[in-house]
């Protein structure tokens, strides 16, 4: 179990500037994405009411989720702080969580802030589950910078922080690219 206030509140600076970008898209009528919520349990609370010491309920499937232009999307937003990422920020629940979901015909991603590089990216699925079956298949349990090969980097566009539409339809256009051959 993970405490509130430890590893669960990394990555609050890509959150905000995606939950900032994510209620743009919804005021221009480009997305409707919802942040879902871990649930915790409360375990002790100051005299204003305020959790000051809580438990994870239950696992979290993936951080966001939606309808894009009337695509379903899903995605998780992870921070790495080095050039190596290490699979363990990802979870095994979230995987197949989002294997599912494009079996069901929805688009799931990553976006990844690198904060030394101070840049985001965009990350296919197939992709991380490119390192996470290398993983499982006795390989590293984490991936370098350079091995990555299906990553759009994505940027701020106005009031958008983290524009990740720009990813999502170079994603869309190679799904069409493969669908054709």
């Amino acid at each position: 179990m993970s405490t509130w206030g430890g590893h669960g509140l990394r990555g609050s600076t890509l959150e905000d500037m995606i939950n900032r970008t994510n209620e743009a898209y919804r005021n221009a009528g480009l997305a409707l994405i919802q942040k879902i919520p871990t649930p915790i349990t409360p375990v002790e609370m100051n005299k204003s009411r305020q959790i000051t010491l809580a438990y994870f309920d239950q696992k979290s499937t993936v951080d966001y989720i939606g309808v894009i232009q009337e695509v379903p999307v899903c995605f998780d937003a992870k921070e790495c702080a080095t050039d190596t990422f290490p699979l363990q920020n990802v979870h095994e629940h979230q995987i197949t969580f989002m294997r599912d979901f494009e079996k069901q015909g929805g688009v799931a991603f990553f976006i990844l802030f690198y904060t030394t590089q101070n840049r985001m990216y965009y990350m296919t699925f197939e992709e991380m589950d490119r390192f996470w079956k290398r993983m499982e298949n006795g390989g590293r349990k984490s991936f370098r910078f350079e091995e990555l090969e299906d990553i759009i980097e994505i940027g701020r566009k106005g009031e958008f922080l983290c524009h990740y539409l720009t990813g999502l339809a170079a994603d869309l256009e190679s799904r069409d690219q493969e669908d054709k051959k």
